[in-house]
């Protein structure tokens, strides 16, 4: 049966690549023994067929990701859990697209940094290491003397924020490949097997938006709904000229079809990087906990360039944008919570790491 038109990609075409741009080799991990093995070890005694549910998808998916030629499966191990939150800011938050100023962007950083922020605290108590990147922060990040800091600021400044998209690309194609670059670096020199993403940057979900309608094909008036946007103190009758201005910049932009053209024009600074980040640590054969719908936009674009990466992504939650729900439709993923999230920073993916912890234990016993 053919596919609804909204959900096809626009080009299936192999996507044109940069010249200088490095991307690792990616395995996928499909294993039918090796499914078959973990299905006879996870079967209840007595049980009906497919009795764990969902459950059992993801403890077969987590087993793929750590079978290998070099170490074969035996048992689920969560090696040094990290965190990584990317922070940018973007040019088109001044096109009234967020009710808050971008200087929430560097707040926001801040009490990431000073163990402030609703994930801190649950990056302590599932035992996270969590690492902040300024990717395009568009102010120079300071902490006062006194302060005490409780996470390490990676400072990986692409620019000072994106440019703003209405006007013209968000990104140059050479800041995009510097910070696809930096992305892979950053997990590169991260510890542990497993990795959760999360994002800051005011206005980031309309970038987030506009990549879902341009590699999907999902029309803006339901990729941007508008309960989406963050400035929910607007009028009705405003969402209709912020759609009308958002179709006139993706119409500016008709040309950039491809995932890093799409990624330039209308992204931003940690997104892009989201992007390396993923495809290395898929490189690496290490899970990655994918946050909301700025991540999924970055999972995404990272899918484009490599479908074998899907393999390794494990879609924490579906947060409350109407957009995030028709994104997961398009990857075929099925979030492990739905919790009416839009919170961002990767707090949704340390929610949802007790399942990942379950599923290690249904292995155990």
């Amino acid at each position: 049966m053919a596919l609804d038109p909204v959900f096809e990609p626009i080009t299936r075409r192999a996507p044109e690549l940069p010249a200088n741009l490095r991307l690792p080799h990616i395995a996928a991990t499909a294993d039918t023994l090796l499914d078959h093995s973990v299905m006879q070890r996870l079967a209840p005694e007595g049980a009906p067929e497919h009795a764990l549910g969902r459950m059992e998808a993801l403890v077969l998916q987590l087993a793929r990701i750590q079978n290998s030629s070099q170490q074969p499966f035996d048992q689920l191990v969560f090696d040094a859990p990290q965190l990584v939150v990317f922070a940018a800011d973007h040019g088109v938050a001044d096109e009234g697209m967020s009710e808050h100023a971008q200087s929430m962007t560097c707040e926001h950083v801040l009490q990431l940094l000073l163990g402030a922020a609703p994930v801190s605290a649950l990056a302590q108590m599932h035992g996270f290491e969590l690492t902040v990147v300024d990717a395009g922060v568009a102010s120079h990040i300071d902490l006062p003397d006194d302060a005490v800091r409780k996470a390490p600021l990676l400072r990986r400044k692409i620019g000072y924020g994106t440019r703003n998209l209405m006007i013209g690309r968000a990104m140059s194609q050479a800041q995009v490949v510097s910070a696809l670059h930096a992305g892979m670096d950053v997990v590169r020199h991260l510890p542990g097997n497993v990795i959760a993403l999360g994002d800051v940057g005011v206005a980031n979900n309309v970038s987030a938006s506009m990549l879902l309608s341009r590699l999907c094909g999902v029309p803006l008036s339901d990729a941007c709904a508008r309960d989406d946007f963050q400035n929910a103190a607007a009028d009705d009758a405003q969402h209709p000229q912020r759609i009308e201005k958002l179709s006139a910049a993706a119409s500016r932009h008709r040309k950039a079809l491809g995932p890093i053209d799409a990624l330039a024009a209308l992204g931003g600074f940690e997104i892009a990087m989201m992007v390396g980040a993923m495809l290395q640590a898929a490189s690496e054969r290490r899970v990655v906990l994918v946050d909301g719908y700025v991540a999924g936009a970055a999972a995404l674009v990272a899918r484009s360039l490599m479908p074998a990466v899907a393999d390794y992504f494990v879609f924490a939650h579906r947060s409350a944008e109407g957009g995030h729900r028709l994104m997961l439709i398009h990857l075929q993923a099925q979030p492990l919570l739905d919790m009416g999230m839009r919170m961002g920073q990767g707090t949704g993916a340390l929610l949802a790491w007790p399942l990942l912890l379950a599923a290690r234990g249904l292995l155990q016993r």
